[in-house]
């Protein structure tokens, strides 16, 4: 049987997972707009910085962040002094960490349907008098749909496993901020805890596991769907 502290450690985890993801999806998809459909330096920047998180290691990501939000950082200040808000030490800086180490798969996955969709499918709504906007929503979005729901599960399975960037930034506090990959570490470092641990590794392989195969049982649902609308 699971304890309390990783029962709890399991539940921040799936919440801050849905959080992150889920404030990661417009922005996502407008930069991987951007970033397929333009040409030019700006969509050329903007496509290095967001696959930087893919690179750098976890703790440099964490750094920047501390510095960033933090009561005397740039945006940390801003968001005390104008709204109250502090993330630092709390499950806010972890969502946030999480949100941007996984950012980079959400946004290469639906940049990859723009790339393959048939750009002639919106021409020829385009020409049948129907709006940039209209175009976007009834025709490019359900066209990349299995893109976009592999990207959504891409980026909550590494919310899940997110580890170097949240200790780093908002440090490892039960309840709050330890999440599951938090408190295996933590067992890890307690002698006589190794069952403990043995349990918190089979969860997040089964978590894991268990994200792929709803990303591919969704994908293939909406392909089919796509090309049931197409015939």
């Amino acid at each position: 049987m699971l304890s309390s502290l990783e029962i709890e450690a399991l539940k921040l985890s799936a919440f801050i997972a849905i959080v992150a993801v889920s404030f990661s999806i417009i922005p996502g998809m407008i930069i991987a707009w951007i970033i397929s459909r333009k040409k030019g330096i700006i969509p050329s920047i903007l496509n290095i910085v967001v696959y930087l998180p893919l690179v750098l290691p976890p703790v440099v990501i964490g750094y920047l962040l501390l510095i960033l939000f933090s009561h005397n950082g740039f945006i940390g200040s801003f968001l005390y002094d104008h709204f109250n808000i502090s993330v630092n030490f709390s499950w806010k800086g972890a969502a946030i960490a999480s949100a941007v180490v996984s950012f980079p798969l959400l946004v290469r996955s639906i940049k990859l349907g723009f790339d393959i969709l048939d750009t002639k499918i919106e021409d020829a709504a385009y020409m049948s008098g129907a709006s940039k906007l209209d175009c976007f929503f009834s025709i490019t979005i359900p066209q990349i749909l299995p893109s976009i729901i592999t990207g959504i599960t891409l980026a909550f399975a590494r919310c899940l496993a997110e580890f170097g960037a949240t200790i780093t930034f908002v440090s490892n506090i039960p309840g709050e901020t330890q999440t599951l990959p938090l408190a295996l570490y933590t067992a890890t470092q307690i002698p006589g805890t190794e069952q403990a641990a043995l349990r918190l590794v089979i969860i997040s392989i089964s978590l894991a596991f268990i994200s792929v195969i709803i990303a591919e049982i969704l994908a293939k649902r909406a392909n089919r769907h796509i090309m049931g609308d197409r015939n």
